[in-house]
Parts: C-alpha cells; structure tokens; sequence
C-alpha cells in the first residue's frame, strides 16, 4: 500500500553492523535525517573479531545487566559457512580483491573488509558515532501509542561518564543476534569447578593443549571447534541431543583416535567427572557449550510492549515492527537460517519507506492477527518457542520483498546455497575447498548481480 510522503524524521539505528550500515543507507535514501550509535570503534559488528575476552565473564553472562563486554563471537580461525558469491548485498557484490582472501569461503576478516567497503562506498561513515554505547532507549510520552511516537536515547561515549540524551522520531534497532549466551541447565553446573566457557568467548585452540575438552553441542561452531581442538588436546567428547548425525561429521569422528561422540549430559559433578545419560562418564579439564545465542535488548524500554520468550521477540510482524508501536519502532537482523545480506536489505528498505511515507502497514489489530497465525503455525509444526525466528525458508524471504518491490533471490543464489549445505553435510572437513558446482558459479557470474559495476572502477575506488 502506498500513500503520501511524511517529512524527514530524526532516526537513530542502533549498530554498525551489516543491519545497520544497510538501514543507514536505506533511511537516507529516502531523506531521512540518520544518526547510527555504534558501541565499537569500527563498523562490522558481529564481525569486527576482538581476541580480548578476559575481562568477559567465562560463561558470557551480563552481570551488569548493561550488556555484554564482549560484542562479537568470532575465533581466529572462523571462515564462512556460505560462499562469498551470496553473501553480498543486491547492489554491491562480495568481490574478490587482489592481495587479499581470495578463497570462495573466506576467513572472518575479509567479510569485516568487504563490510568497510560497503561504508566507504556508499558514504556511511560520516552517520556514524563510534565508541558510542547506548544506554536507554524509551518512549518520550507512554500517553500515545502510535505513528508519531517519539523516542529519548540516552548513550555515552567510551570513557566518558557523560550521558546525552536525545530524542529521535524513529530508532531501529540492529544490535544482531549473536552476541548473549543461551545456556543449557544441567545439574551440578554450579558446582563444577574446572573452567566452563561459552563459544562466545572462544579464540584459539592453544589454552587447550593436552586437556580433555567436553563441547556440548552439535552445531556449526561445536563442529568447528572440535576439529580445530582434536590437533592439540588429548581428547574432544562431542555432546549432542541427536546421534544421528551427518555423514561427514561420521567421518571426521572415524578419522580421529581422539574425538568421541555422546549423548547429552545429565549431570556434572564437582570432582570434574561429566556424567552423559548413557550412564557413561569421563573426567574432564575444560566444558565448552557451544549451545546458540539469544536475543537480548538490556537498553530498551517498551514498558512490555515489546518482550523476549524464550528467544521469541515479540510481538513482531513479520519479525520486524512491534504493531503498537510501528512504524516509529522496528527492528532488523532479528531473523536466522536465511540468506542474510539480501533479507537485511528488503527489511531496510520496508522501514525506510514506511517512514518516509511511500508505504503503510496493515492496521495494529490485522498485523497482531498475523502474528497469533504465524505462531500457532510453528506449534501446529512442532518448532519450538525459541526457534520462532529461524526461518529456513526461500519463499518467506521472496514474499518478504514483495511488500516494498524487493527482487526475489536469484534462483543461482538459492542454488549455491543449497549445494555449499549438501557438500558440508557429506563432506564436513573439505567442503570450504573441495566443491563441484562449477556451472552453478558460472551462472552467478553472469547474472547482473555481478555485472552491474564496472570491475576495474570498483577496484580503483577502494
């Protein structure tokens, strides 16, 4: 739906990540008057690596209640688990550059160059405060609800004792996802004394050496870890829910004398033995729960309008605006299990556009109907609760687009994706080198994502 254009409005995005350089660059585009308060000293969020973790709590507990010391969960040795050609925003392509990370698969910081290319390129920087922590975030008048809210953001510099406070027409909030701990409970957790650690804080595998490691959990990153760790320590136990697991997890395991699949755990003790409910145990050094992230938002305040459930954000539509409180409050990068980059981007220019009046939302009591069906849909499909925002879905992301006339994912883009999911599945080890979808890159490379600018102009302009 489309209606008349509103004035320029004063809107603060919260992060200078990939969420929130996107959102920048989309609010401006459409003449809004933009202010990004990012924490760090660069842009990249999740992906500007800091290798400084003592002074975060092992665990990657808040014991401030003002967030985390410690933004990004990234180790040194972290590459990605999707090839560079889908990664890129529609506009501006994940290019390999000369004397830098040429792989397919690059490490972790050739994604944090391509991201300060994507702000220098599009002039983002000058919107930016870094070194800018925020504090608080709440309605200026709780006395009206509704599309011309305001908003006072208190934020302080680092350093600095000073609190400014602001007031905004709109804030978005892109602070990511990957960045609070979830913690499984086990019995005797308390109690254990040897070191317990989140992957959170993971960084290199050297404090490891000659230990035995328990991993607890089967993910990307309890699979990374365990395999970077099964060449120093002397044993990996690798706890996961399921012993179903992939084929190419099957080989890793076979290949190593010492990593050894169990169960889940039922309990620790505080002699250091960790008990599995097989009723096998072992004494361990060193547990390492690589058990996922929630979502936390310690500086906001919606009086409950907004809360997280157990990892479920809510209420949403469409995992983006607060009906009661939309358009004047959004929030983007809240998704998971999805081709990122391009889904931030529609997400950007939704709510750029709302703002700026080109388009209108549905009315609060059709958008919380929405939700109620969309939520009865992941019971009625047994997706528990804090799986809400995992997607998992090409299709929602092309219906997604269709509400501000956002291109659907290139068929070579979704292809790509799927073949770098089967190759992992099968070939756990290889897969970020060895591949066979040879015709599918061909295609990619010859789609208008990649033709679009000049090379030789992209690659002096850097």
């Amino acid at each position: 739906m489309v209606s008349v254009r509103n004035p320029p409005r004063n809107v603060c995005v919260i992060g200078a990540g990939p969420s929130g350089l996107v959102a920048a660059r989309e609010l401006r585009k459409e003449g809004q008057k933009v202010v990004v308060l990012e924490q760090n000293h660069d842009v990249g969020g999740q992906w500007l690596y800091d290798p400084k973790v003592e002074v975060q709590d092992s665990l990657g507990k808040d014991t401030t209640g003002m967030g985390l010391t410690v933004h990004s969960s990234i180790y040194d040795s972290l590459r990605l688990t999707s090839p560079r050609e889908i990664m890129g925003f529609t506009d501006f392509p994940f290019l390999i550059n000369k004397g830098r990370d040429t792989r397919r698969f690059p490490g972790h910081k050739e994604l944090f160059l391509y991201l300060k290319d994507f702000c220098e390129w599009f002039g983002l920087r000058e919107m930016i405060r870094f070194n800018t922590k925020v504090d608080y975030v709440g309605i200026l008048d709780y006395g009206a609800f509704g599309e011309y809210l305001k908003w006072v953001v208190k934020s302080k510099v680092k350093d600095s004792e000073e609190v400014i406070s602001e007031v905004f027409d709109a804030v978005v909030v892109a602070t990511g996802h990957y960045s609070y701990p979830r913690l499984p409970s086990i019995k005797g957790m308390d109690a254990w004394r040897r070191k317990q650690m989140h992957s959170h804080l993971y960084r290199v595998p050297e404090p490891f050496r000659d230990q035995v490691v328990v991993v607890v959990g089967n993910s990307l990153s309890g699979q990374d870890i365990s395999m970077e760790l099964v060449n120093v320590a002397k044993e990996i136990h690798l706890s996961s829910k399921s012993l179903n697991v992939s084929e190419g997890l099957s080989k890793v395991i076979s290949k190593h004398d010492n990593l050894y699949l169990h169960p889940t755990i039922q309990c620790l003790h505080e002699d250091g033995r960790v008990v599995f409910v097989d009723g096998s145990w072992l004494t361990a050094d060193t547990i390492i729960y690589c058990t996922g992230y929630s979502y936390s938002f310690p500086f906001l305040d919606t009086k409950g309008t907004v809360a997280v459930d157990d990892d479920r954000v809510g209420p949403l539509y469409e995992h983006t605006f607060p009906p009661s409180l939309a358009p004047s409050l959004s929030f983007i990068g809240i998704p998971r299990k999805l081709i990122g980059f391009p889904f931030f981007e529609s997400q950007a220019k939704w709510i750029a556009q709302l703002l700026s009046g080109k388009r209108s939302l549905p009315s609060r009591d059709e958008m919380m109907k929405s939700i109620q069906e969309f939520y009865k849909a992941r019971e009625a499909a047994g997706i528990p609760k804090h799986n809400t925002h995992d997607i998992c879905d090409f299709e929602y992301c092309d219906k997604y687009g269709d509400y501000v006339g956002f291109p659907h994912l290139e068929e070579w883009r979704k292809d790509l994706c799927l073949s770098a999911l089967i190759n992992s599945d099968v070939n756990l080890e290889t897969y970020r080198d060895s591949y066979d979808d040879e015709e599918l890159l061909q295609v990619a490379h010859q789609s208008p994502h990649f033709t679009q600018l000049e090379d030789e102009a992209f690659s002096t302009s850097l």
